[in-house]
């Protein structure tokens, strides 16, 4: 359904690749939506195109560029350790700076959802980015790492109670710290999003996105709104 675009990133002028998909509807709104260690994937591009179905103009941008260019992974542990790395070595500014370059490229409202490494990334952008509407992050591990930062714009959080990744001690701390945000936890894995995952979990998937859904339309993304 998409197609591939240039961004100029905000940070360094970097012109970073992206999937652009449209609705075929009428709009409710843009999205920025931010890709796992993974790279944007067939899995990303097929959430982007699951969003545009209802009715938002997604752009998901390749934010390891500037380290392989169209980077894609799959879930072994090679992968897995070379998307670490990657993650690693993509520094929070940076990333700011090329969201908002996606930002910018969208009419607003501009919503954000992300996942995995993305989800820390979505909490980034909430905090640190200008134009963003309201946003979704899935199982941010590192939002930990940016704790003392506050979302500009109405935020969710999801988390899977059963994610090893994340301890419950963390989610806690971040409770603590932000009690005016909802945090929803799943009797799920890391991952529960994703049904390329061996922790894919079908209802919380399906719940999470009805919250992330619900959200954006309270946010100022109404049917036909430009």
């Amino acid at each position: 359904m998409g197609e591939t675009i240039t961004l100029k990133s905000r940070h360094d002028g970097f012109g970073l690749s992206a999937y652009h998909v449209k609705p075929a509807d009428a709009r409710r709104g843009g999205l920025l939506l931010i890709q796992e260690i993974f790279g944007v994937t067939d899995h990303i591009r097929e959430l982007a195109d699951g969003f545009a179905q209802d009715g938002y103009e997604v752009i998901a941008p390749a934010f390891y560029d500037r380290l392989e260019p169209g980077f894609e992974a799959d879930y072994g542990q090679d992968a897995i350790q070379k998307g670490i790395r990657y993650a690693t070595a993509t520094p929070w500014d940076q990333v700011a700076g090329d969201a908002q370059a996606a930002i910018d490229a969208l009419q607003p409202p501009v919503f954000v959802v992300g996942y995995c490494w993305g989800g820390a990334a979505t909490w980034l952008v909430a905090c640190r980015c200008e134009g963003v509407a309201a946003a979704s992050a899935f199982y941010g591990r590192r939002i930990s790492e940016l704790v003392d930062e506050t979302p500009r714009a109405p935020t969710i959080l999801h988390f899977g109670k059963t994610d090893a990744s994340i301890p419950m001690e963390k989610v806690d701390e971040i409770r603590a710290k932000h009690p005016e945000l909802p945090v929803y936890v799943y009797d799920a894995g890391h991952g529960f999003n994703s049904d390329r995952r061996t922790d894919y979990h079908e209802d919380s998937a399906r719940l999470a996105r009805l919250r992330t859904l619900a959200l954006f339309s309270r946010s100022g993304g109404g049917k036909g709104e430009a």
